[in-house]
């Protein structure tokens, strides 16, 4: 980590917002396509992919198709978001609402509700991160340890070299998670038994995680296809490297690279959680979560040979984690130094001061997310989960926005708020979903209703459709 961050400072300016948070648009084909890998394949894909499919069975093997799901979702609007980026300097998503609607207003609740996601997703990482090493160590180094590892790692990359200090992170980090992921599999084949001898144990033991599942789990996977693929594909930060390539013709390669990518990762770990039915039967619901490292550890002890190369797999967890944390917390710092301090709470700031505001921010919010990863309210993939259903509403405004003129800001505002309140509305009342539907799918739909009635029934004044139709005519060429 040293030696990349190193490498990576040279000539990064703190003072620059572009060149900080966006490496000055000048990521390459290789840089891009290993930040937006590293980025997507988190701490939860390595730590409770396994644990979900553990508990769910073959089921789970829909979480393949949904990562597939994701790229579908960045070719719906990133190559057209990226022509318009480059053309005007953008920064931040907030960036492109300012531009296309010209609201405070729409542009600070899309900012509030994408830090929303943010923190959440920062939370599963802290969670993931503890859930390993407790694991792993077999309670030896206590859950809270991880947490705090975690928390002192995210403080070092905020004060370092920004997005082309994490880039060079993401490129070493991504190695390593594919090696790891492929050596854990190799390991777990032979210490634990096959696909086939743990698929066996299933039919006789748990034959509900083998057969062809209800209707209703089948809506649940559409839902969950809609929710991660358009989910994930606005995170702020996966929107900030759209905005970091450094051509468009970079940007469609590393996306077409992506599409492989679930095959490499979660199929594989979907492997490890069956096998890990066999290996570590009737675990409970949180302690599944520590599968992983329960795995791990057992490995360890049986040979030198698979103690070192757990240390290797054990990086490729760490790397997981890691190199999604970095990029989140740079995308929150960005966020709120750029789009609250620079455009709320004082507008005209110096960028340098708009930079360390962030920083400063950014480390007070992940000191209180601490405190909530004491206690976490739920696994891996509920935590996951959560977040989306809230995210998720900000990406009518750029799949409409980017291809309809005639979405107003009234619309877009309305249909982010009423998507935001059911969706956000049955989380925290504990309905998780309906008829298998997720609330955060349910509030998409509500918001896409609302922002196209009310679009058409309040339009744009007629100063603000001729900035729109400019817009379009220059994007469009």
């Amino acid at each position: 980590m040293g030696a990349t961050l190193y490498m990576a400072t040279k000539g990064v300016s703190r003072k620059n917002m572009s060149s900080f948070y966006l490496a000055g648009k000048g990521l390459g084909p290789l840089l891009l396509f290993f930040t937006m890998f590293s980025t997507q394949y988190s701490g939860n894909t390595v730590v409770g992919y396994p644990a979900s499919a553990y508990r769910m069975g073959f089921p789970w093997l829909m979480s393949v198709p949904y990562m597939i799901m994701v790229i579908v979702g960045y070719l719906l609007f990133a190559p057209r978001l990226y022509s318009v980026s480059k053309r005007y300097g953008f920064v931040t998503p907030s960036d492109w609402f300012d531009k296309r609607f010209g609201s405070k207003t729409v542009s600070l609740v899309a900012t509030l509700l994408m830090t929303y996601g943010l923190l959440n997703y920062l939370l599963e990482q802290l969670v993931a991160m503890g859930q390993a090493i407790e694991g792993l160590t077999g309670g030896v180094i206590p859950y809270i340890a991880g947490v705090i590892f975690l928390c002192i790692i995210m403080f070092i990359y905020e004060g370092m070299g920004g997005l082309k200090a994490v880039a060079f992170a993401d490129f070493l980090n991504g190695v390593v998670i594919l090696v790891g992921v492929a050596g854990f599999v190799i390991l777990s084949f032979a210490n634990f038994g096959s696909l086939g001898e743990a698929t066996k144990n299933l039919i006789a033991t748990a034959p509900a995680k083998v057969q062809v599942p209800p209707i209703t789990t089948s809506f649940n996977w559409f839902s969950y296809y809609i929710l991660v693929g358009i989910g994930a594909a606005v995170y702020p930060h996966a929107i900030q490297r759209i905005y970091a390539a450094n051509s468009e013709e970079t940007l469609k390669k590393s996306l077409i690279r992506m599409s492989w990518m679930p095959f490499a990762t979660t199929f594989v770990v979907f492997i490890v959680g069956i096998i890990g039915t066999q290996a570590f039967p009737n675990l409970d619901r949180m302690a599944s979560e520590q599968l992983v490292g329960m795995m791990a550890n057992t490995i360890a002890m049986k040979s030198t040979f698979g103690y070192w190369m757990m240390i290797v797999v054990y990086s490729g967890v760490l790397a997981a984690i890691i190199s999604t944390t970095d990029s989140v917390i740079l995308s929150l710092s960005s966020l709120l130094s750029n789009d609250i301090y620079g455009k709320v709470i004082s507008p005209g700031a110096e960028e340098a001061k708009k930079v360390t505001w962030g920083k400063t921010a950014g480390i007070i919010l992940v000191l209180l997310l601490v405190l909530i990863a004491w206690k976490p309210p739920g696994t891996l993939v509920e935590i996951f989960t959560l977040k989306f259903e809230v995210l998720i509403q900000v990406a009518p405004a750029f799949l409409l926005g980017l291809y309809w003129k005639g979405m107003s800001k009234t619309g877009v505002l309305l249909g982010m708020l009423s998507g935001a309140v059911l969706a956000g509305g049955m989380t925290f009342s504990g309905v998780k979903t309906w008829h298998g539907w997720h609330g955060g799918v349910l509030g998409l739909v509500l918001n896409i209703v609302v922002a196209v009635v009310f679009s058409l029934a309040f339009p744009d004044k007629k100063y603000e459709q001729d900035k729109t139709e400019e817009l379009f005519s220059q994007y469009a060429d």
